[in-house]
């Protein structure tokens, strides 16, 4: 029988990688939802090396930053995100939240780091495919669509750090 603090761990890496799936989709909202978690006290960053995020210049320029990325997505030159330069920030993201939302919730920050990477990676390949088919099968303007994965990625990334509250408690 395995006990609880195991399940916990393994829940908060199955968060991180989720929360890191989210910033394959969008590389800003889920530091910035990170960032207000930490500030607001949902998650307990202040023990971590990532305790900067809970301060309030993190959490405005974050969040500012994932509202300036929910326009720019949309703009007809923005590189894809499967190029090097946006695939290697998203993987950034990924495991800077996985970190964070697994070590502010009172589990490992490297499995959280390392399980937000892979889900950045997961995320990025997925809502690309996902997107240019459903685009393509629609046969609706790419901007739709965008607008529905905004709106799993803001969604998700809030109703994960919830639910990494709860699974560290």
């Amino acid at each position: 029988m395995r006990r609880r603090g195991y399940l916990a761990g393994d829940m908060l890496l199955l968060l991180a990688f989720a929360l890191g799936a989210a910033a394959g989709l969008r590389s800003m909202t889920p530091p910035a939802v990170v960032a207000w978690a930490g500030r607001l006290g949902y998650l307990d960053l202040d023990p971590t090396p990532l305790a900067f995020l809970s301060s309030a210049a993190a959490a405005w320029v974050l969040a500012a930053a994932a509202l300036g990325e929910l326009v720019a997505d949309k703009l007809p030159f923005t590189p894809n995100r499967t190029r090097p330069g946006p695939f290697g920030a998203r993987i950034l993201s990924g495991a800077l939240c996985g970190g964070a939302l697994a070590a502010g919730a009172g589990g490992s920050l490297a499995g959280g780091a390392v399980a937000g990477a892979l889900g950045a990676v997961t995320g990025a390949f997925g809502g690309y495919n996902a997107r240019t088919g459903l685009v393509r099968a629609l046969g609706t303007p790419d901007y739709v669509v965008a607008v529905v994965e905004d709106l799993i990625a803001v969604g998700g990334a809030i109703l994960l750090v919830a639910a990494a509250r709860s699974a560290g408690a």
